[in-house]
């Protein structure tokens, strides 16, 4: 969801109208807005510094300070212009123009500001400083009037005591004919008025813009284009694909790519007139092939297509993606247009490229900034590899906290993995070794397989869900119920191998290689990664045993295991089947009995 809303506001559909402002200097201007219903609001009007009418409309006596704002903008970079932050001081340069409300025919002055965008919408904003936050920012930066058009319900605004903009439901005022109209609910009803009345028309816009995949490198795919004097720009014949990167491009440190000196590349034959022509030298963004590699995997050798239709049909889409979140507009964005695109001639017959998609987390430096080599603060695996082996490593890289999240990293924990996979490696050497005194009742054995089905889902559950931190802490809870019952009775039964089987299974995708090794030691044929997943049930797996405090005269004593929800004279018979209760009781009267169903028992006696 994360990502399909970063993807959703990066595309940036906006819905609403177009309204044509006349200006003084005889000049039309277009402004789109999401909110014409606030139009009587608009006291003042903001273009791009890079509009193509601030040259013409600006007075003679503002045009050395607007030359210079312009200059200065165009030296901003785009994020810090849409910055939201507050911390930035909203600039600006009047023009000196006027522009003429279409709907209160109120005259109103025109400035630039670099929070407006010629890319984006038509260049020309009508700013509405009571309702649009960077608009009350502008107007209070600059001493501009600020007219409230919205009411809400509960409480009267007045604009020269707000502190922020208003943007919330409400019933609109000073708006002539639209007074007591409902936003937002009305602003459909208030386009399509303007729209009937010719003084404005629903619209609908978006932010995204081409992609422009030319690269000046070297590494990437060649554009299979030549240039002509005599035909201009021609495309390769599909017969001399691919073109092909020349091996000895000489790199030098010139901001170039080098292919712009290697004369063998650059020399060739145009396939229009047969004359002499120049490669392109560009290549395309690396984007390009990110965007479809997984389809080209099912057919590698493919060399009439892109792929093999058939195989693409059996191997995509793909199943579970994982990446990192900063490609979220880049790479996942292209992937999913790319296969609409292929989708749309034919190639596929899906729609999106992968069924899920999961972003792990950033593991930072002990400082908590992220790891980097010019800094100095990357840390290297091998060692610790070395030291504790590979699986130790990848445990507790799983356990330092949610993989969605990530974290600073820290080598504390690292012994205590080690630790939890000798005592896992213990338990399965000793199979079958063990020669307990007495016989495992029917309980024991019970409640240790009700633990080995409620760990199965549990493992299962969380691996599906990533959250492998808890599946690594669920195993270390069976691995420490395992120790304390090696020497019982329940360890020469039967259950005590299906436990060590079942733990080297649910420990095979997180430790492979020490699980490869626990299933080779219970004498099980190779491998532990062929071999079907636990499967538990379901009866079992609900934890429907509750253990008890038991308490006398207030004072915890022993604690009882019994079903849960238990009645009370269900749970005060087992509590009198225990010895420690029984030594408190004896010789003494029961004079009342506490019971807090699943939660106490308690003795009052004397």
């Amino acid at each position: 969801d994360r990502v399909k809303t970063m993807q959703r506001n990066w595309i940036g559909k906006s819905t609403g109208a177009n309204l044509v402002f006349h200006l003084e200097s005889g000049d039309d201007v277009e402004v789109f807005t999401t909110r014409p219903d606030t139009v009587f609001g608009a006291t003042f009007m903001v273009l791009a510094p890079e509009h193509e009418l601030v040259e013409k409309i600006t007075s003679d006596d503002r045009r050395s300070d607007v030359s210079e704002y312009v200059t200065l903008a165009r030296n901003t970079s785009e994020i810090d212009r849409l910055s939201t932050d507050t911390a930035r001081q909203k600039t600006g340069v009047f023009t000196g123009a006027y522009a003429i409300n279409p709907l209160t025919e109120e005259r109103i002055p025109i400035w630039i500001g670099d929070y407006v965008l010629a890319s984006y919408g038509t260049g020309a904003i009508m700013a509405v400083p009571a309702h649009d936050d960077r608009d009350f920012a502008f107007a209070r930066a600059f001493d501009l009037p600020i007219r409230v058009v919205i009411q809400p319900d509960e409480a009267e605004l007045d604009a020269d005591t707000m502190t922020a903009a208003y943007h919330g439901e409400g019933t609109l005022v000073r708006s002539g004919e639209f007074d007591g109209a409902r936003v937002p609910d009305e602003v459909p009803d208030l386009i399509a008025r303007l729209d009937a009345q010719g003084r404005g028309e629903a619209k609908t816009t978006f932010r995204l813009r081409d992609w422009l995949f030319a690269r000046q490198r070297y590494w990437g795919t060649p554009i299979p284009v030549v240039y002509c004097d005599a035909c201009g720009m021609v495309p390769i014949p599909e017969d001399q694909l691919p073109v092909v990167l020349p091996l000895d491009a000489d790199f030098q440190p010139t901001g170039q790519s080098p292919l712009i000196s290697h004369e063998s590349f650059l020399a060739a034959t145009c396939p229009g007139c047969g004359g002499p022509a120049r490669r392109e030298t560009d290549t395309m963004d690396t984007f390009v092939d990110s965007s479809w590699y997984w389809y080209r995997y099912t057919s590698p050798h493919q060399d009439s297509a892109p792929f093999d239709k058939e195989k693409a049909k059996a191997w995509t889409p793909v199943d579970l993606y994982c990446g990192g979140i900063e490609h979220a507009i880049l790479h996942l964005l292209y992937a999913r247009f790319f296969t609409k695109f292929l989708r749309d001639i034919g190639l596929v017959d899906h729609s999106e490229p992968f069924r899920r998609l999961r972003n792990q987390g950033m593991i930072l430096s002990e400082e908590g900034i992220k790891m980097s080599k010019s800094r100095g603060t990357q840390v290297g695996p091998d060692d610790l590899v070395e030291t504790y082996g590979a699986d130790a490593l990848r445990l507790h890289l799983m356990f330092l906290g949610p993989w969605e999240q990530g974290g600073p990293w820290n080598d504390r924990g690292i012994t205590g993995m080690e630790r939890f996979m000798r005592r896992a490696f213990q338990i399965v050497s000793t199979v079958g070794e063990q020669k307990p005194t007495g016989e495992a009742t029917v309980d024991a054995v019970a409640t240790l397989r009700a633990l080995l089905h409620r760990t199965i889902k549990r493992v299962t559950a969380d691996i599906d869900r990533f959250q492998l931190n808890t599946a690594v802490a669920a195993l270390i809870e069976l691995t420490n119920e395992l120790v304390k019952q090696r020497e019982s009775p329940v360890s020469g039964h039967p259950v005590w191998r299906e436990s060590a089987e079942t733990l080297t299974l649910l420990m095979a995708p997180l430790t492979p290689y020490i699980a490869e090794e626990m299933w080779f030691r219970l004498g099980n044929p190779f491998s532990v990664h062929k071999q079907s997943w636990p499967i538990y049930d379901e009866e079992l797996a609900t934890d429907r045993m509750t253990e008890i405090p038991v308490q006398i005269n207030g004072t915890g004593r022993e604690k009882v295991l019994v079903p849960s929800d238990s009645d009370q004279d269900v749970v005060v018979a087992a509590a009198q089947t225990l010895e420690k209760v029984q030594e408190y009781l004896d010789g003494k009267s029961i004079v009342k009995v506490i019971f807090v169903p699943n939660r106490l028992l308690n003795f009052v006696v004397k």
